[in-house]
């Protein structure tokens, strides 16, 4: 990186796309510079999506310099890679604080700017959709702007982008696809269509000539021998056009473009924004551009920790064990737990089967896909495909584990409904990133989980609260006796697994919570992440001479009903923990659970978790404190719900 010192760069001046539309290329060029170098240094010290971001510097400033937004529609996909469209639309001066608590968000956010981000997103494939419909109400509503929808390749190969595209190219409307393609999503991408998206030709100079020649075709020789002669040319030009599948769903094709060759990007985009048809702009980019250690290693700076810009090192190793010496944590993460003890079962068991949607390296699979090729699934962005594609594999006998993130399993409900619930099938559900992530914010959290999981028949829906417990219930659901279970949901946050405080009582049965520790002036019930704030909450309060129970439910689905009934024998109120929505989480079936056993009405029951709302980004710990799920903050909550009822009792 080079020091510019005591020089003003072209970024300062930009405060919004109208800036930067009388600049000449070489002052493009160096404000794309100029850019890359900004984001590089924040994202070094807040973590972020680095290398999507780098790789569409260029493509971001043509769009902006060729269309008239905030009036046009530019429509995001992902919204990992819309960094530079947040540094010249307004934004630059907030640009330290992203990913921050009350900063910007790492994505396109209405809340943020409902001008420039026009459509807020944080899952894929999503753009075309959306923008057809701003298409459609365009029209509808007489005006004229264009709309503009951004998607990578990685994104195409959810069912959802093809849905859109198939309406869009229906109906013919006036909608400009601009197609990324650097060939990976986080790692590569995966299937068919990404070994189609590689060959060249079809320009606007060869639609224009094309138009040219069908009409003197129809002047010359009458529409008998045109139809020939176009049937003759379309089949031509499917053997050699990479866009043949685009131009039949009813695209104009137009590509591949370098998608770092700003003269090309402007020259063509100005081409299109006269047409007013489907177009679908093919535009080869590459991930980490202009900055060494992400170009060699995209994938690792996808979802980039904090990290030295000179070497590309990582900091969040080294934070993380100064954390973990700190509070007596082991380096690995719940994730790292998941992936180590189901190579280990794989081992033992030849049914068993892994399967992600375009998220290897996030669940942990990578490492499973180098031990097992043969038995690892990479489906691409589809978690449809995904949980119904294990219901497949589970129907002949196999064990499948379906490893996806809390947030992109809500994507796959009607599948867990009717694919495998329905018909009782043995799929594990690895639900990873479950509870709150973090700095991605309210599109990435995995808030809703239990609540959408444990209404779902059949289903079984268990939380680990350590490592030690993660093992154990991964081997239990996996049929360690030889017999699989029939669906089962294990959640886990992202977050480092604790030591084991107290040791499991046993083998995990179906079911089956365990008392960490018994109490006569409350209980605190709590579930998978919260377990340990808890205990530690209890520990705080014997400093208040109350004398708190701490039961593991282990299972939100279903609930241990003999040790709840036994422990709600011996207390004045209890309060329940969780890192989930309040609304139909897992207190609510505790509250379920007291009322069917007619305890409602003597026994308070007080339900502690996150709030029916999208909560903001910020670091998880600092999240986790402003919602009140820390051990200070449940101790504090348990005071107010234990001390009424202790000092009725003790007068």
């Amino acid at each position: 990186m080079n020091e510019k010192t005591n020089v003003e760069r072209l970024l300062d001046n930009v405060n919004s796309p109208a800036d930067i539309r009388d600049m000449t290329i070489e002052k493009l060029q160096q404000l794309a510079a100029e850019i890359r170098e900004e984001i590089i240094k924040v994202v070094s010290v807040n973590g972020g999506h680095l290398a999507s971001n780098l790789g569409t510097v260029e493509l971001t400033l043509a769009l902006h310099k060729v269309f008239d937004t905030p009036r046009d529609k530019l429509v995001w996909d992902v919204g990992h890679q819309t960094y530079a469209h947040k540094l010249i639309t307004g934004r630059r001066d907030k640009f330290s604080t992203l990913r921050q608590y009350r900063g910007l968000s790492g994505f396109p956010s209405r809340t943020e700017d409902p001008s420039y981000d026009c459509f807020g997103t944080g899952h894929s494939s999503t753009s075309i959709s959306a923008a057809l419909g701003m298409a459609f109400a365009r029209d509808l509503q007489g005006e004229d702007y264009k709309t503009i929808a951004f998607i990578g390749d990685g994104s195409l190969t959810a069912g959802m982008a093809f849905e859109a595209l198939n309406h869009a190219g229906h109906v013919g409307l006036d909608i400009i696809v601009v197609l990324n393609d650097n060939e990976m999503a986080i790692s590569p991408s995966v299937g068919a269509l990404s070994a189609y998206l590689s060959r060249i030709i079809t320009t606007t100079v060869f639609n224009r000539a094309k138009s040219n020649i069908e009409l003197i075709l129809k002047k010359a020789t009458g529409a008998t021998v045109f139809k020939a002669a176009k049937r003759l040319e379309d089949t031509i030009k499917n053997l050699v056009t990479p866009g043949a599948l685009f131009q039949e769903l009813g695209f104009k094709y137009v590509g591949p473009v370098d998608g770092h060759n700003l003269p090309v990007l402007i020259r063509t985009l100005e081409n299109m924004r006269a047409l007013k048809e489907p177009i679908l702009f093919h535009v080869l980019t590459k991930k980490g551009r202009g900055y060494p250690p992400a170009e060699e290693d995209p994938a690792a700076f996808h979802g980039a920790t904090p990290f030295d810009v000179e070497t590309g090192n990582s900091k969040g190793r080294r934070i993380i064990q100064k954390k973990e010496v700190e509070n007596g944590l082991k380096s690995e993460t719940y994730t790292d737990v998941f992936a180590e003890t189901l190579i280990s079962l794989a081992k033992k068991d030849e049914r068993i089967v892994a399967i992600t949607a375009a998220m290897g390296p996030g669940t942990g699979l990578d490492t499973f896909a180098k031990v097992f090729p043969n038995r690892f699934f990479d489906v691409g962005i589809a978690e449809q495909h995904a949980v119904t594609f294990a219901a497949g594999l589970a129907a002949q006998g196999m064990l499948p584990v379906v490893a996806i993130y809390s947030t992109f399993l809500q994507r796959a409900y009607d599948q867990i409904v009717h694919d495998v619930c329905l018909q009782g099938l043995p799929v594990l559900l690895a639900v990873d990133r479950a509870g709150l992530v973090g700095r991605d914010g309210p599109t990435h959290h995995g808030t809703l989980d239990i609540s959408y999981l444990r209404s779902v028949p059949n289903m079984t829906v268990a939380a680990p609260r350590d490592a030690e417990q993660t093992r154990m219930m991964l081997a239990w659901a996996l049929g360690k006796d030889g017999i699989p279970h029939g669906p089962i949901a294990i959640r886990y946050p992202r977050d480092a697994a604790p030591n084991t405080v107290v040791p499991a009582q046993g083998a995990v049965r179906h079911g089956a919570g365990e008392l960490l520790r018994e109490g006569r002036d409350g209980a605190i019930v709590a579930i998978g992440s919260m377990v340990h704030p808890s205990l530690e909450a209890a520990g705080i309060l014997k400093n208040d001479n109350l004398d708190i129970a701490v039961v593991d439910a282990r299972f939100a689905k279903p609930l241990d009903t003999a040790l709840l009934r036994e422990v709600f024998s011996t207390v004045p109120a209890v309060m329940s923990v969780e890192e989930h929505c309040l609304d139909g989480g897992f207190g609510s079936a505790i509250m379920e659970f007291a009322e069917k056993e007619g305890l409602s009405h003597r026994l308070p029951i007080h339900r502690t978790g996150l709030p029916c709302a999208f909560v903001e980004h910020g670091a998880r710990s600092e999240l986790l404190s402003v919602c009140g799920l820390d051990a200070a903050a449940i101790a504090q909550k348990a005071r107010q719900v234990f001390k009424q009822p202790v000092e009725a009792r003790r007068i």
